[in-house]
């Protein structure tokens, strides 16, 4: 309730303007498509962009619900919807950066298929350990499990998730050897973390912070290249002994590809204006989410790059899902 509470005073605080005048578009409702269930962090940021938009353009613009193989099915909804600016989605980098190698048969293209709008705002994990294993570091947690190799287990929300992948990109990166155990969301991961059931976790930020600081779980760094200002006592993994280890969520707007760009360009103009008034900013900051005022074009770059980036990790992890 606390949550819905935010984001219901962060709504009104937009103060954004009603949409004034005749315009091309948009003329009728808009579906944001979220790849996910309702409650997961995907579906809360659909709806603050799509409120977002509702406020701006003068039509409603409703969150559509589309789960189910790993956002895989949302997405191709999308990509194959009409390019008219009236479908669009809610990417990550599960999506849009993991799934292509993940994926053999995925039956869209990350990269041909969309066209980027906005980058929503990107937030690290945070590795947590159970408090009561003896190391209170990312060195210690290296040496401990180069000294028994295979002895450390870490949980994560599923093969494929973002959790799993940041724990096997460690794993290449620092040398050491971690036995995943999936788990069919991070909730439940989460859950079996702080009873010691396992041992460690690359979980997302709000969840993570919000456990540690409540001392059921002990936050050692977070996997973003500089620290975050959510957390400014937390090291980054890279800092602490592993060079080269970043790993950053990211959640971003999307339309179909060959979407005009004035309408591109509008609805990237009305998500910045609502993302950068006061009171988001301080919202997003209490979701451990930093946004920033890149255009469609970094954002485009951005897919791109981390399709390349995640495909060495996939292959190493030796995850596939038909």
């Amino acid at each position: 309730m606390k949550r819905r509470t935010v984001l219901t005073g962060a709504f009104a605080a937009l103060g954004l303007p009603k949409f004034a005048g005749a315009q091309p578009y948009p003329t009728q409702r808009i579906s944001y498509v979220a790849p996910y269930p309702a409650g997961t962090t995907t579906d809360i940021l659909a709806r603050i962009v799509a409120q977002i938009l509702t406020v701006a353009s003068g039509q409603s613009v409703v969150v559509d619900n589309k789960p189910g193989a790993g956002g895989t099915l949302g997405s191709t909804y999308v990509a194959k919807a009409r390019s008219d600016g009236y479908t669009l989605l809610q990417a990550s980098v599960s999506t849009h950066g993991i799934n292509p190698s993940l994926y053999p048969n995925l039956a869209y293209d990350a990269v041909k298929d969309f066209e980027p709008v906005a980058l929503i705002g990107t937030s690290p994990n945070v590795v947590v350990v159970n408090p009561a294993l003896p190391f209170k570091s990312i060195a210690e947690l290296v040496a401990a499990a180069k000294a028994k190799p295979g002895a450390l287990r870490y949980a994560s929300a599923g093969n494929g998730s973002s959790q799993h992948l940041s724990g096997e990109m460690f794993k290449m990166l620092a040398k050491v050897d971690l036995q995943h155990v999936p788990y069919k969301g991070g909730a439940a991961a989460m859950t079996d973390v702080i009873g010691g059931q396992v041992d460690l976790m690359f979980e997302i930020m709000p969840t993570a912070m919000a456990q540690a600081r409540a001392g059921k779980v002990r936050a050692l760094a977070v996997t973003s290249a500089q620290r975050s200002p959510a957390a400014p006592e937390l090291p980054t993994v890279a800092e602490s002994g592993v060079p080269g280890y970043e790993m950053n969520t990211w959640h971003g707007t999307l339309a179909p590809a060959h979407t005009p760009k004035e309408i591109i360009t509008q609805l990237h103009g009305w998500i910045r204006k609502g993302l950068n008034t006061p009171e988001m900013k301080k919202h997003f900051a209490e979701l451990g989410l930093y946004s920033d005022n890149s255009s469609p074009e970094d954002f485009g770059n951005l897919i791109k790059a981390e399709v390349a980036r995640w495909a060495p990790v996939v292959k190493a992890s030796g995850a596939k899902i038909d």
